[in-house]
């Protein structure tokens, strides 16, 4: 499908986007509300074209229901998506009077996952506030202060939580240790006794073969013994099961219920979203395609060959724009980042982020 071409008469400037390293394609932005979709679509199909893996993209005006998406019915595997859940979870207890987030939990020499976030730092022992876990688990992806939120409010409860949320087309949520163990187990059983502190350890060898032999000292099993010969096989056997996966609209619809007050009471969807407004981990994501500075509350997902970006642009006002996008097939995160700019650019060149016409409160918006 072609580009549409603008409308007569409208000032235009060329927009520039790079989907890969070597591909580069210009887009005219296309101003007003009008047909949004359609403009969007014929972008997208054509971004999905140059991208080396796939796209997946879902976008929503909650205000009047209008919607848009690329292959959002599909699988997806979502990566730290899944902490959303958690966070709402946690607010909830909070809201009803079980939980206190100036409550300290001590962190444990078993609470221990790869990733980013300052709470691997801190020494087996350390005291740490619920508030402090839930600001590392969305504005850093904290994996280890995720496990730690999902250790006090239980596993089971996130799940349901998610089933409320989302309903169906969704997989299992795991803690983010077992993630990596599901993920190891594909090479040996023994993977399942590895510790955090050991995964932390495996981590630190380089992807591949190095990864691979540091394996099976770890567990003491013979390199030749492994079924897999390759880390990138173990990783999409892993996709396959379905855990921590689902459909883009059915996060969109958790998304629209946050925004809407439905998910959490008015106090702690403020605290919800405004934590999420101040994510370190999308810079180069989205946002990065936008040409205006609007205010989005977001979370992130990575890991190999798979890469999301989802949240609530102008959250809480009558021009609220529900966004979730993963990508998946390529590895390289370049190439993502700028396919994510791509999308962004695309998005707001459609002229959804302009529509409606009062950024007042929103109250018992329908999606």
């Amino acid at each position: 499908m072609s580009v549409p071409k603008p409308t007569t008469g409208i000032s235009l400037r060329r927009v520039v986007i790079a989907v890969s390293s070597s591909v580069m394609m210009i887009f005219p932005p296309l101003a007003g509300a009008g047909d949004w979709p359609t403009r969007l679509e014929a972008r997208l199909t054509e971004i999905d074209r140059q991208y080396a893996g796939e796209i997946g993209v879902h976008v929503r005006r909650p205000a009047t229901d209008e919607r848009l998406g690329h292959r959002d019915a599909e699988r997806w595997y979502w990566a730290s998506l899944v902490k959303i859940p958690v966070a709402v979870e946690l607010l909830d207890r909070v809201s009803r009077g079980d939980i206190d987030l100036q409550e300290r939990m001590t962190l444990a020499q078993s609470d221990y996952v790869d990733g980013a976030g300052a709470t691997n730092w801190a020494e087996p022992g350390s005291e740490i506030r619920l508030r402090t876990l839930l600001e590392r688990m969305l504005i850093q992806s904290d994996n280890t202060a995720t496990d730690m939120l999902i250790r006090r409010v239980g596993l089971d409860a996130v799940n349901h939580r998610a089933r409320r949320l989302m309903s169906d087309g969704i997989g299992p949520i795991t803690t983010l240790v077992d993630v990596r163990r599901h993920l190891y187990a594909a090479f040996t059983d023994q993977a399942w006794s590895l510790s955090g502190l050991e995964l932390i350890d495996l981590r630190q060898s380089a992807f591949g073969e190095p990864r691979l032999a540091r394996l099976a000292q770890l567990t003491d099993v013979s390199r030749r013994d492994f079924p897999l010969d390759d880390l990138a096989a173990g990783y999409e056997r892993y996709y396959a099961t379905g855990l921590n996966s689902g459909r883009l609209d059915r996060y969109a619809d958790m998304l629209a219920r946050i925004n809407a007050g439905k998910a959490l009471d008015g106090e702690a969807t403020q605290v919800l979203l405004e934590i999420m407004r101040r994510a370190t981990t999308g810079h180069a994501r989205l946002a990065a395609g936008f040409q205006r500075e609007w205010p989005f509350a977001q979370k992130t997902g990575t890991q190999h060959a798979r890469f999301c970006d989802a949240g609530i642009v102008n959250p809480r006002t009558s021009r609220a724009v529900i966004i979730v996008s993963c990508l998946k097939g390529d590895p390289s995160r370049q190439n993502a980042n700028r396919t994510f700019q791509a999308i962004g650019e695309a998005i707001e060149a459609s002229g959804v982020l302009d529509g409606g016409s009062s950024d007042q409160p929103l109250t018992g918006t329908t999606f």
